[in-house]
């Protein structure tokens, strides 16, 4: 027998998306922060850290009720940004967050 499935209030939500990440409101305790390997080109951490970001930012989305690439512009991925408290993304990192959207489908 399926469990029935409440929604959240609209204030979980917003204290969800306003939490910073090493805060996660709904999901108890964060796990403890490893140092990045050392020695590694400066790219590396700079993708890594890319990628990092626009995890974050679809899960701020897909929490708002963003679930299309199509829905996701340059402005409203940049305001999540804002919301969430991270700094504003590239060019490249919208264009990431909208391939990971588009990779749910």
């Amino acid at each position: 027998m399926a469990a029935a499935v409440l929604p959240l209030p609209k204030s979980a939500l917003r204290t969800a998306l306003t939490t910073s990440a090493t805060q996660p409101a709904l999901f108890g305790s964060p796990l403890p922060k490893k140092p990045l390997p050392a020695g590694l080109p400066r790219e590396w951490y700079v993708a890594h850290n890319r990628r990092l970001k626009t995890m974050r930012l679809v899960i701020a989305l897909l929490d708002s009720g963003v679930y299309e690439p199509a829905q996701a512009g340059n402005a409203r991925i940049r305001i999540t940004a804002d919301r969430i408290g991270v700094h504003p993304p590239s060019d490249i990192t919208c264009r990431m967050v909208r391939a990971l959207l588009s990779y749910g489908r």
